[in-house]
């Protein structure tokens, strides 16, 4: 099926909805493609999907826009294997398609609707945003909601999810997911919306037992039920025991609900049975939250969680005290609070200095000679600032605290600013190796830095000028040895390298893993990238317990590893801590995704290591949004000739080597754009054979 959800040409000119932002606005079922080099065994039979948002309501987005706002489109590389048992090929399909939200039927089916009916995060971000303006862009959607279910709207409003953030499987079910509301599953491999997920079933299964209807489902019941089902972007799910493992946050005491859901789908081996407790636990209250945030991940280990309480706030609560709905108040404390995966009620919250984490890499538990949990252990990626909130929404970012340059204008700053203005503050000063505080130091030599910017000039979105801002790959550890103190005995960054988007060999989830993969970029720190529409040409890999252990016990350094990017890449990949694989000159990647080779034999298996597989990504090659002599050379992509180009751009799917983090074994060409967008996952051949049937809707 193909249909255009709005006109591309009238898109107004934001910096997140130019270039490779714009918006997709075709979908397609899997079709065969085209690949060149040699598809891994591994793929045949699975699929690789990322989530994003692709607006629908756009003709007015340009006063008012986010990145994280967005309808969800899933695009996917399906490998179907040959239809030959005796063949050992399979076929690329590349696959995108529309998530059937509440809130994108709705948005689809009036074709008059020139807004989002949920308020933009840039309004709600914004530090000059008029209360008025709030409180009628809240009241509008409020009111929209309710006429949806009034008799004769074309589709009832039942959730405010975009679900866009990322996809994940679990126990038959492929689920998107959104922190405005509960996951949502798709069927694989044509992406097909089945239904809203609740904890025990999803809209538009075939239930084996009827009576789970009545089971009560996330956020229970109440007035406020329909906040309580509100899920983090990012649950886990237990690699060994299959339990996935969620939080609910929402604007209320006691803020944050917790939920775990065992695999119901297949018997458990009984060893696993014999050592852990297979009920569900389901909304259960974490006491001591210190109120509505925006809390995007956590960390699971095997026997404890993490919740980050950090010093983003998300609460209309905020407007009473005379600040933005989203505000970030980087003079509090971030806290962490970890309990053992059963007993929230057990909570202890561990408190240092403020930050913002959006993502961790790996949690794990540390054990005395007993087996019994000592500490835990987590590496985050984390960012001295919130600039990413204000300058994907096209706003000034406030300066960090204590920062010398002057305050910034709260006005957006004009679409066509470009990324080196010279009105501008340098943020890549000489890195200064006695510099005592590492937080400040820029991370790459002004004099190395690559002018990585298209020749198709995007609108630049305002980003920070603050050298302290960055994102590192970050490491803490929670001591439980005593149980009156919560001491956070070690805390410190691995490298000075910008680092985002982390995964790890799905293995090792929740337990130690010794390489942890993610994104960077060689132009600037990660805050200022992302301010400058996620320029990420570089994917890294960490040994991580190599460079936990080179840290010298009882040091104060706050930084393990100093070398610049630009080192790093200089640097033999063979024996080195941290490896960097470049994209060509005017490429840029999307989240990378592991997957395990497989052994050919029980022996191999024996001797196959953590690090032995592929990494998966979308790269964009931006030279195709250069114009040619015979269309326009205009920066702006609403003008005649840049719309030709996006309609004729492609992206690819890169399968790098993560063992040598320098092969690229194929490239799979695909037959359309891929925006920049957020999280990716792999489904493996018999998960994809293995989910739950599809049937009709309850209620139809």
């Amino acid at each position: 099926m193909f249909h255009d959800g709005y006109q591309e040409s009238n898109l107004p000119e934001h910096p997140y909805l130019a270039g490779n932002f714009t918006p997709v606005t075709k979908t397609t079922p899997p079709v065969p493609i085209t690949y060149s080099g040699t598809i891994p065994k591994e793929l045949h039979g699975g699929m690789y999907v990322r989530n994003g948002g692709n607006p629908v309501s756009n003709s007015e987005l340009g006063r008012d826009y986010h990145w994280f706002d967005g309808d969800g489109m899933l695009t996917g590389v399906w490998f179907e294997r040959s239809k030959d048992p005796s063949s050992e090929a399979c076929t690329p399909h590349f696959v995108n398609q529309f998530i059937l939200t509440d809130l994108y039927v709705s948005s689809f089916e009036n074709k008059a609707l020139k807004t989002p009916i949920l308020p933009s995060i840039a309004t709600l971000v914004s530090p000059v945003a008029s209360l008025i303006v709030i409180l009628w862009r809240i009241f509008r959607a409020a009111l929209l909601v309710l006429l949806s279910h009034f008799p004769g709207s074309r589709q009832a409003i039942k959730r405010i999810s975009v679900a866009n953030t990322s996809i994940l499987y679990h126990d038959g079910r492929a689920l998107a997911t959104c922190e405005s509301g509960p996951p949502i599953r798709v069927q694989l491999p044509g992406l097909e919306t089945v239904g809203w997920y609740n904890g025990s079933y999803a809209e538009g299964e075939i239930l084996q037992d009827v009576k789970i209807k009545e089971e009560p489902g996330f956020g229970g019941t109440g007035l406020n039920s329909w906040m309580r089902e509100w899920t983090t972007g990012h649950p886990k799910v237990d690699p060994t025991t299959g339990e996935m493992i969620l939080f609910h946050c929402n604007f209320t005491a006691p803020y944050i609900h917790y939920s775990v859901i065992p695999k119901e789908k297949e018997k458990l081996e009984k060893e696993i049975f014999s050592k852990i407790e297979h009920a569900k636990l389901l909304n259960a209250p974490v006491p001591g939250c210190s109120g509505g945030k925006m809390m995007h991940d956590f960390g699971v280990s095997k026997l404890h969680t993490v919740i980050l309480d950090l010093p983003l706030t998300l609460t209309p609560f905020n407007l009473l005290k005379n600040q933005p709905v989203v505000a970030y108040e980087p003079s509090k404390p971030s806290r962490f609070g970890v309990f053992p995966r059963r007993d929230p009620a057990a909570v202890r919250w561990f408190e240092t200095t403020g930050c913002c984490i959006f993502h961790t890499a790996n949690t794990w538990d540390e054990l005395d000679a007993r087996g019994k949990p000592t500490a835990v252990n987590m590496l985050a990626c984390r960012l001295t600032s919130a600039s990413l909130v204000y300058s994907a929404g096209n706003i000034a970012p406030p300066p960090h605290p204590g920062s010398p340059h002057d305050t910034p204008s709260h006005r957006p700053l004009s679409f066509f600013a470009k990324y080196d203005d010279e009105s501008s503050v340098d943020v890549e000063k000489i890195y200064n190796p006695e510099d005592d505080n590492p937080e400040a130091s820029p991370l790459l030599p002004s004099s190395q830095q690559q002018n990585t910017t298209s020749t198709f000039t995007n609108p630049a979105p305002p980003i920070s000028t603050d050298d302290e801002e960055q994102c590192r790959l970050y490491y803490y550890r929670f001591s439980l040895q005593n149980p009156t103190k919560n001491l956070i005995t070690h805390q410190y960054a691995l490298s000075t390298i910008p680092f985002e988007f982390p995964t790890v060999n799905p293995s090792r989830e929740m337990q130690s893993a010794r390489y942890i993969y993610g994104c960077s970029t060689t132009n600037a720190s990660f805050g200022a990238a992302l301010g400058k529409a996620t320029k990420i040409d570089v994917i890294v890999k960490m040994d991580v317990q190599s460079l936990l252990a080179r840290r010298p016990s009882g040091t104060k350094d706050k930084v393990v590893d100093r070398r610049s990017i630009a080192s790093i890449l200089d640097s033999p990949n063979e024996n080195n801590d941290i490896q960097a694989f470049k994209l060509p000159p005017g490429c840029f990647a999307q989240e990378a995704r592991f997957v395990s080779r497989i052994p050919s034999s029980s022996s191999e298996e024996e001797e196959l290591e953590e690090d032995d597989g592929y990494l998966l990504f979308y790269v964009f090659d931006e030279s195709q949004l250069s114009p040619s002599p015979s269309t326009t050379s205009s920066p702006s992509s609403s003008l005649p000739g840049a719309q030709e180009l996006l309609d004729k751009a492609t992206s690819t799917l890169y399968v790098l080597s993560a063992r040598d983090m320098k092969t690229v074994v194929c490239k799979v060409e695909l037959p359309a754009r891929v925006p920049y967008g957020l999280h990716g996952n792999w489904f493996a051949e018999k998960e994809i054979l293995r989910q739950r049937g599809v049937g009709m809707w309850f209620g139809t």
